[in-house]
Parts: structure tokens; C-alpha cells; sequence
């Protein structure tokens, strides 16, 4: 049995779905009641509890962590839910951590991820860590913009990074849940080319067969958009790294390429993939 946290998100979904699909019999946790995805068990659990989590673990061997919200509250601990698990037999866990962690380590939003990952190593657990870079996932932010107004805005619009589908961070995770090779490593993932908000823009176009123009935000119309959805020191890391990456946030990785064998996803790709969103 292997347990993913998240299970309902544009991670924890595919990743179900690949699980599945390959015949392992998988556990679907979230916050929320939802239908099991691809035939799968699902629970509801606060994984701020994290003693809610032990029914949970009974039988199972390994562990997708993702820090979702209740994991990210005040009065949460997500290390007890990597020492639970190492507790109750489980085997191997597999850390969703953040690109971040090692390209700003001193950015207070990265600090709590940096001490998770730490408890992960020391856990006794076969580990895999992976660290994603910005997500194509994130251009769902304009869906509704695009939908009515045919216009994406945003930021920084000739300013890009790689930017990763969650398909393949989910595929990746797939991989590392179930094969001994990748125990102890640590994979940095990106997107196979750095792509620009006002590209993003013109794929979404081209999938579309229409016309989509651009409108470039300030920082400050940016952030308060942003500070609607997540904390605003949150925001500001991330228009930090949108507005002025590092050489090490600009760097394609090859890992997905070394795990999975292909190359990893366009945008382009995931734009087609998604797209009823932004119809």
C-alpha cells in the first residue's frame, strides 16, 4: 500500500493515477471528502494530527508527503507525520520539497522545508527528495482572464524560467515510490526549456486557435493579486524569483530526463493537456 497526501491536487492525481494503473493498490488522503481517484481507497485526515494518520499507515510501505495547507498552519508539525511513519513500518517516503530550498535557503518561507527535508534524511526511511521549480500549473491562474477577455497578465512578461508540468513531477514521484534506485537522491526538477509569461501567452494562443494578448502587471498589482491565494511574504518570494531568477533557477535539470528516460513536458504540451480551462 502506498499513501499520497494531496491525492486531489494537479500532483497527488496523476500520481494516483500512474500508481493504479501499474497495480499498486494506493491510499488517497486530503483535507476534504472526495471521490477516490482511479479506483483508489480515499481518506479524510488532518495532517495537522497527525495521530490521525496512523489508521492510515497500518499496512502501508511507503509515503508521498506534500505539504498541503493544514500542513503549513500554525499549530502543525509535518515532522511528526515523517516520525509516525517510521514508526508504523513504513519503508520509504518521498518528500515533495521546493527548488528554493536550495537556490534561497536563507528565505524564511524556505526555512521550515529546509528543517522538513533534514527530519526526512534522519527518518530511518529510504528517502527521496524532489525539488520542483515554478509549476506550468500556475498559468491556471489566467484561465478565467483568458476564457472572458482572451488576455493574460502577469508580471515580468520577458523574464522566464523552466517551468515544470505537475504530470511530470507526479511520474517522477511514480518512480521514486516504488524503485529501490532511488533511494538517497535527490532530484532537481524542471521544465526542458526557460519560457517567458508573454511565450506562455502565445502557446495558450496557438492551442486555443486564437488570439490571446498580453497586459503586463506592476510587482504591486502583481502581489496583491497573489496575496488573495497565499501569504504575502509567500507572494513576495515568488515575484523575487519571477522577476530576477539565479543562475541555479535559470539551469535546466536533467534528472527528470535520468528518471523517467524522455524528456520533460513543454508547456506547450501541458497547455494542450489542459485545455478546457481556458476555454
Amino acid at each position: 500500500m502506498i499513501v499520497i497526501t494531496g491525492a486531489t491536487g494537479n500532483i497527488g492525481r496523476p500520481l494516483t493515477q500512474t500508481l493504479a494503473a501499474a497495480g499498486h493498490q494506493v491510499t488517497a488522503v486530503s483535507r476534504r471528502p472526495a471521490e477516490a481517484p482511479y479506483g483508489g481507497r480515499h481518506v479524510v485526515a488532518d495532517l495537522s494530527d497527525a495521530s490521525s494518520l496512523k489508521p492510515v499507515f497500518a499496512g502501508a510501505k511507503a509515503l508521498f508527503l506534500l505539504l498541503s495547507g493544514d500542513l503549513h498552519g500554525p499549530d502543525a508539525n509535518p515532522a511528526d507525520v515523517v516520525e509516525l511513519a517510521a514508526s508504523n513500518g513504513l519503508r520509504r517516503i518521498v518528500l515533495l520539497s521546493s527548488q528554493g530550498v536550495s537556490t534561497r535557503p536563507n528565505d524564511p518561507t524556505r526555512l521550515t522545508m529546509r528543517a522538513l527535508e533534514d527530519v526526512v534524511r534522519g527518518s530511518g526511511l529510504d528517502w527521496t527528495i524532489l525539488r520542483p521549480g515554478g509549476f506550468a500549473s500556475n498559468a491556471l491562474w489566467w484561465a478565467g482572464s483568458v476564457r472572458t477577455q482572451r488576455v493574460v497578465a502577469a508580471p515580468f512578461g520577458d523574464t522566464g524560467t523552466p517551468i515544470i508540468d505537475p504530470a511530470d513531477i507526479a511520474a517522477v514521484a511514480a518512480a521514486s515510490l516504488v524503485d529501490d534506485q532511488h533511494a538517497g537522491a535527490t532530484y532537481d526538477l524542471t521544465g526542458p526549456e526557460i519560457i517567458t509569461p508573454r511565450q506562455q501567452a502565445a502557446a495558450l494562443a496557438t492551442a486555443l486557435g486564437t488570439e490571446v494578448r498580453f497586459h503586463e502587471l506592476t510587482r504591486a498589482e502583481a502581489k496583491a493579486g497573489m496575496s488573495q491565494a497565499m501569504p504575502p511574504e509567500l507572494a513576495d518570494d515568488t515575484l523575487d524569483i519571477l522577476g530576477a531568477p539565479t543562475p541555479a533557477e535559470l539551469r535546466v535539470s536533467p534528472d527528470v530526463q535520468r528518471v523517467l528516460g524522455r524528456t520533460p513536458n513543454t508547456f506547450a504540451t501541458w497547455a494542450t493537456h489542459n485545455l478546457p480551462a481556458f476555454r
